[in-house]
């Protein structure tokens, strides 16, 4: 089912999201459903569980939409439920960053390129994976969500000075999205 999106301000965002209890099959199946329902009408490549208001550590991601810029990401979709870095490169690389719960605010943020992550899947099989490239970006501005953190959490100072502003304007409520959001 389609959820509305949280939006800067909302506490949900900045919880550290608490662990699945994998014995509750139905309960993650709906979420993971509920994730993919929301990240599709919103138009995204990603979106975690804080985003609707729920404080698990769940985050799918759905790279298929980039395919043309990034050929690699033509069927990058996963879904990760617990997830934990256990290895992250030391070169980090920049990319222009944006958020769902952000709207309208773009910014370069700076992250390791490359990382390997330990998940469960949506069948709840554990996996490691390795992730580098547009799908590392993807997948760490994802579990930042996890922790509490958001993209604008790393951006340089004058950056983040200059969108002060627009944060505060989102944080009550006045901004335009394409899809349903809520502040709480």
């Amino acid at each position: 089912m389609i959820q509305p999106i949280y939006l800067f301000g909302s506490e949900v965002l900045r919880k550290r999201a608490e662990e699945v209890d994998l014995a509750k099959k139905d309960e993650i199946k709906a979420l993971v459903q509920d994730l993919k329902d929301t990240l599709a009408n919103a138009d995204g490549c990603g979106l975690a569980a804080p985003q609707i208001g729920v404080s698990k550590r769940v985050v799918i991601v759905d790279g298929t939409g980039m395919e043309d810029v990034y050929d690699y990401l033509k069927d990058f979709k996963r879904t990760l439920i617990n997830p934990v870095i256990t290895e992250e490169s030391e070169h980090l690389c920049e990319y222009n960053e944006g958020c769902l719960s952000i709207p309208g605010i773009f910014a370069d943020v700076r992250r390791p390129d490359s990382i390997t992550v330990e998940y469960y899947d949506e069948n709840l099989e554990k996996v490691t994976e390795h992730f580098d490239k547009f799908a590392c970006r993807m997948v760490q501005h994802e579990l930042s969500h996890l922790d509490g953190d958001l993209f604008t959490d790393h951006v340089a100072p004058i950056r983040k000075k200059m969108i002060s502003k627009k944060l505060l304007n989102i944080a009550h409520g006045n901004v335009r999205a394409r899809y349903n959001t809520k502040i709480k």
